[in-house]
């Protein structure tokens, strides 16, 4: 019995000391904001499901801005962003059209799938024509964001200093081949592509042409986060974790090996950039760190990249909250 004892203290110890952060040098640089979509205007994602039309239920407007408009990755910027994700579709004339939904009913004035529709005639269309905030009764933003749908090679070319996430909204490889060619052509760009995630074809496409980008898909992020529970408290990072970009819902993160800064500098050797998430529910990985109560979710020497909706409300929080620690560490 005392042999046993003697031996599971032995493992825990041997845990511990593999795995504490208290034994890490905590890390130098500091959390990033990664706006998603922009600053755009937030819904309740209770009961949103595929086929939700979430510019029908949106919040009482608080700025004009618009997702995956120019303008609101101009702002996100300004508010300290230092990645912005935005979505987009390859349409028949060979652009790429900078828009989430995979149709055009709920949110512009148009009809039909976006993917099979010319980007000459996303152009003409009113791209807040269906948000409301009271079932209907008033459309705030209807006629004011006509022809605002931007081309990617616009987004390039308004934002030379901006940095983006990009995701892929359909399945379809050529997606990510036409975007290598994209870059290829021009190399100025190569820099302004923080990742790419989304279909898993058109991502592995990309990360394949393109050499050193980093992404993911949830097939690859699973693989990844997966191996690391099951042997990274050996401090062996798993392939999957290599050269990428680490997702991490918030929820999750306390069951990682050595979160968070042992878990950081791990990554980190790894080649990889860590994104922590806001918590995970079961659907799709883009719930962010929306408020002051889910800010709490981020721990205070995390230098990896903050995934949030709000960015115009986070970014300043954040920076007050790195403010204080500076400010607290200073004292002592």
């Amino acid at each position: 019995m005392k042999t046993l004892i003697v031996v599971v203290f032995a493992v825990a110890a041997a845990l511990w000391l593999l795995n504490t952060s208290l034994l890490v040098t905590p890390p130098s640089d500091t959390a990033k904001i990664l706006a998603h979509r922009g600053i755009h205007q937030v819904f309740q994602q209770e009961g949103v499901e595929n086929d939700t039309c979430t510019a029908q239920r949106i919040e009482p407007p608080r700025h004009a801005y618009l997702e995956n408009t120019i303008a609101s990755m101009q702002a996100a910027m300004d508010s300290g962003a230092e990645v912005v994700e935005l979505d987009i579709h390859l349409t028949p004339d060979r652009q790429f059209a900078v828009f989430h939904d995979w149709t055009l009913d709920c949110r512009t004035d148009g009809k039909g799938v976006t993917e099979q529709t010319p980007m000459t005639t996303l152009k003409t269309l009113d791209i807040g024509y269906g948000y409301t905030a009271d079932g209907g009764k008033t459309f705030p933003f209807r006629g004011r964001a006509q022809g605002q749908m931007p081309t990617l090679t616009e987004v390039f070319t308004a934002l030379p200093h901006g940095r983006f996430l990009i995701n892929f909204k359909s399945d379809r490889r050529e997606e990510g081949a036409t975007l290598a060619v994209l870059l290829r052509a021009h190399p100025e760009w190569r820099k302004s592509v923080f990742g790419v995630y989304g279909g898993s074809a058109p991502t592995q496409e990309t990360l394949r042409l393109v050499p050193g980008l980093r992404g993911y898909d949830r097939q690859s992020t699973l693989a990844c986060l997966g191996r690391y529970v099951a042997y990274g408290w050996t401090s062996i990072v798993p392939e999957a974790c290599h050269n990428t970009l680490v997702v991490v819902p918030a929820n999750y993160a306390p069951f990682l090996w050595g979160w968070p800064d042992r878990f950081a500098a791990r990554m980190k050797d790894a080649g990889s950039e860590v994104i922590l998430l806001g918590r995970y529910g079961g659907g799709d990985f883009t719930s962010g760190i929306d408020s002051a109560d889910d800010l709490t979710l981020v721990p205070k020497n995390f230098a990896g990249y903050v995934w949030t909706n709000r960015a115009e409300t986070i970014s300043p929080l954040l920076g007050k909250r790195m403010a204080a620690t500076n400010s607290q560490a200073n004292r002592e």
